[in-house]
């Protein structure tokens, strides 16, 4: 068999146990949609235990989400749909052959705005809640504000919102890899299943904290505050 022909059976990036890079392609989307499952499985589980115990504390947990700086939120909620945007740009750009930079560029693009996202949420929010002694277990001020409920509303905001601040920043590592493949020329648009498949695991984080935003920082409404 001539090289010109084993290049067409075998594209760059398949793999030998495939038969096909189709097959390839939707067994990564297969293994990627059951890790999601089990992501799913473990946030439900967190967000289940945090509406029940709103239910049973609503004034107190209420008025811990008006203690929180919703503009900020609000900022990096709108952050993350944007990079959702430039990370579809940039699986959209592989697979349609555009030059290597372009990718890149998407790429580097979301890593920004995810950066930003953790910049935001670390300088702006969580150092201010430092500040105001607003983090149970390591610098809470006992005020008449700062009830038992309210310090309990504070221990799920920082356990749910760091949980989904480490997978940023394990997103920005994938990211990371990405760029470093784009700019070895790994993918084409024959082969493009690690872009699709990283999409899908950031697209996944997003839509947590747009779940995350209402349920924290928006508890009562905000007209009056």
């Amino acid at each position: 068999m001539s090289d010109a022909a084993t290049d067409h059976a075998h594209p760059p990036g398949f793999a030998h146990q495939f038969e096909t890079i189709e097959q390839q392609r939707e067994a990564g989307s297969l293994g990627m949609w059951v890790f999601l499952m089990t992501e799913i499985l473990f946030f439900g589980g967190m967000f289940t235990a945090y509406t029940v115990y709103r239910a049973l504390h609503f004034g107190s947990f209420e008025a811990g989400s008006h203690l929180l700086l919703w503009k900020f939120g609000m900022t990096n909620t709108a952050v993350l749909i944007v990079s959702s945007l430039t990370m579809a740009l940039a699986i959209r750009s592989a697979q349609t052959g555009q030059k290597k930079g372009t990718t890149i560029t998407w790429l580097i693009l979301t890593m920004i705005l995810g950066a930003a996202f953790i910049g935001i949420k670390l300088y702006f929010e969580w150092y201010n809640d430092w500040k105001e002694g607003l983090v149970p277990g390591l610098h809470w001020i006992a005020s008449p504000e700062h009830t038992p409920g309210v310090e309990q509303f504070f221990c799920f905001y920082f356990f749910m919102t760091g949980l989904h601040a480490i997978h940023m920043v394990i997103g920005l590592g994938i990211l990371t890899v990405l760029v470093i493949m784009t700019a070895r020329n790994k993918f084409s648009p024959e082969y493009y299943a690690p872009l699709e498949i990283s999409g899908l695991y950031w697209h996944f984080v997003d839509i947590v904290w747009i779940f995350l935003f209402p349920l924290l920082y928006l508890i009562g409404g905000r007209y009056q505050h």
